[in-house]
């Protein structure tokens, strides 16, 4: 008798050692996903039925689901979104370039730079103290207010200002974290080339940095995108500023939800392909790690 033979007579032959796991591990896979999915299912369902068959619901859908109302606002919300979307773009970019400039301060090493490291710390420490939207107030009607020669006073000008100050500081920190995650012999390595502090931080550290951090860059994007919206405060007629103006104007609340609909539409898919994107890297660096 082979030793083959040997092992499929006491059961452990090809489905102990080979290819015969596969087919039962896609099998569990997909009992799985189909719990799953009957699950999710159940559960809006039954969600479905209970707001459905509430006694407040129709008062409900007039006001918040009404479908008129939603064609007759869904115009002017979008023109209003629009500038979000471009507001979002804009600061978006001078964040990723303002924030790392202050991580790479911060992460300059030596007596003579403490004075910088000092200045960077201090803003960090500050401005993380502060809720975005009182930065939003205090930038967006205490600085036009000044009246000072040669400065902005476009409420839009200061909500973008504080909004790129405010994510600039968490942003710092998140730079700052990737490069601290770098190993120290990479930056010893780029010294005894006879690189500058500044040219190991541009050339060594920061682009490996950028690569350790970017799932967590991408958290912020999602994050920004619908903190844009609370520059409405100053006057600003975006999204949800044009539906706050219609709601006043017909007590109808609809907008709201066209609104809400149209920042999902950016942030959803954003989320997913953040996630998508963490997995990958994690399973290359498991990779890499075997």
């Amino acid at each position: 008798m082979s030793d083959r033979s040997s092992l499929d007579e006491f059961g452990g032959g090809p489905g102990l050692f080979g290819p015969p796991h596969a087919p039962r591990g896609r099998e569990e896979g997909t009992r799985a996903a189909l719990i799953a999915f009957v699950s999710t299912i159940i559960f809006l369902v039954v969600a479905l039925w209970a707001i459905l068959s509430s006694d407040a619901w129709p008062a409900v859908q007039r006001q918040f689901f009404n479908w008129d109302h939603f064609v007759e606002v869904f115009p002017d919300v979008l023109g209003g979104f629009w500038l979000d979307v471009k507001m979002f773009l804009f600061a978006e970019i001078v964040i990723l370039a303002f924030s790392l400039l202050i991580a790479m301060i911060r992460s300059l090493r030596g007596p003579a730079f403490f004075p910088l490291r000092a200045l960077a710390i201090i803003f960090i420490d500050l401005i993380r103290g502060i809720p975005v939207i009182l930065l939003i107030l205090l930038l967006g009607f205490g600085v036009p207010a000044l009246q000072l020669p040669g400065v902005p006073k476009s409420a839009l000008f200061w909500g973008l200002t504080a909004l790129i100050i405010s994510y600039s500081a968490y942003t710092a920190e998140v730079y700052r974290a990737g490069i601290e995650s770098v190993h120290e012999s990479q930056r010893m390595s780029a010294r005894s080339l006879g690189l500058t502090q500044g040219q190991a931080l541009r050339y060594v550290l920061v682009p490996q940095a950028i690569r350790n951090v970017i799932p967590a860059l991408l958290n912020g994007f999602v994050s920004l995108q619908k903190d844009v919206a609370l520059v409405l405060i100053l006057g600003i007629r975006e999204a949800v500023r044009e539906a706050d103006i219609y709601a006043a104007k017909t007590f109808n609340y609809t907008g709201y939800i066209a609104a809400a609909l149209l920042f999902l539409a950016v942030s959803v898919p954003v989320a997913r392909f953040t996630d998508w994107y963490t997995e990958r890297d994690r399973r290359k660096k498991q990779s890499v790690g075997t």
